[in-house]
């Protein structure tokens, strides 16, 4: 099964990008009726999140979240198939990029956007450093090496799992590679701290202000957008006085700044994921 998706993404890759939006569009309203437990999920995390939409409005934004997240999944055909000239075309730099050139010691936070394998392989396109990245291993290996070949087609990259522990991670970081993270999923308790996020107290991962105090580094806030044209990656500038030396406080900044970048693109987060799968102790599951 997962060798005939493959080959369908190979298929569909030369398709002019109109089409594969169309083909995404069916694809997430697809999603949308039959994946029923994700549809509640995005359902709780919009209600938290957004208490003062209508259930009319609700209901229309979670309709737009499936399309965008179909049209993403369908968007990796060209991203990791179509020649990297057509790439290039597609994926448009804005914002303080030349902060991303030279050596000093920087962590990317690149929040999870619906683009944002995107921006990742636009990150290893422009930078004539290797970008390291933290993986999640993928049960099937099939699956494992197409992900894996296509966010590592632009050559700079620089594998990491979960597994492997930080110490190489913080040595290369010193010496210059550029760490692309995405801290604002939930990964559970551990190495983590409850704090606000849209409203809700969740477990967020201390990771950013962990590596950037670790590994001497800026941190670059780097957003993906989908547009009809491709993906606009937006990079903001190097956030001044972070890390300040207390994780929680850190924390709770990274997330106040996520929850800006959100409302400017509600549709385009990754709704389907369970950011409050942790709760604290003594509090109901929201799902």
């Amino acid at each position: 099964m997962v060798r005939l998706l493959i080959a369908c993404m190979r298929l569909i890759a030369p398709l002019p990008l109109p089409l594969l939006r169309a083909l995404g569009w069916g694809f997430g309203m697809l999603l949308f009726a039959l994946a029923h437990a994700r549809r509640h999920v995005v359902q709780v995390n919009l209600r938290h999140c957004f208490p003062s939409l209508s259930n009319a409005e609700r209901a229309v934004r979670v309709r737009q979240h499936f399309v965008q997240v179909g049209q993403s999944l369908i968007d990796r055909a060209w991203l990791w198939h179509a020649p990297l000239e057509v790439v290039r075309q597609r994926l448009q730099w804005t914002g303080a990029v030349a902060q991303l050139a030279g050596e000093q010691p920087t962590v990317i936070f690149a929040p999870h956007f619906v683009g944002l394998d995107a921006g990742g392989l636009a990150l290893t396109l422009h930078s004539s450093t290797p970008v390291a990245f933290i993986y999640v291993t993928q049960s099937n290996p099939d699956l494992e090496h197409w992900i894996n070949q296509g966010r590592e087609r632009g050559g700079s990259v620089k594998p990491y799992f979960r597994h492997d522990g930080v110490k190489k991670i913080i040595t290369a970081l010193r010496h210059g590679e550029k760490l692309h993270l995405s801290p604002d999923m939930d990964l559970g308790a551990q190495d983590a701290v409850f704090v606000d996020f849209m409203g809700v107290s969740a477990a967020t991962v201390t990771s950013l202000p962990r590596f950037a105090k670790l590994g001497r580094a800026q941190v670059v806030p780097m957003l993906t957008r989908m547009t009809p044209a491709g993906y606009t990656i937006e990079v903001l500038p190097a956030w001044a006085d972070f890390p300040s030396g207390d994780l929680t406080h850190d924390t709770e900044r990274m997330n106040a700044r996520l929850a800006e970048w959100i409302s400017a693109m509600p549709s385009q987060y990754y709704w389907v994921h369970k950011r409050f799968k942790t709760r604290p102790e003594g509090h109901p599951s929201l799902y």
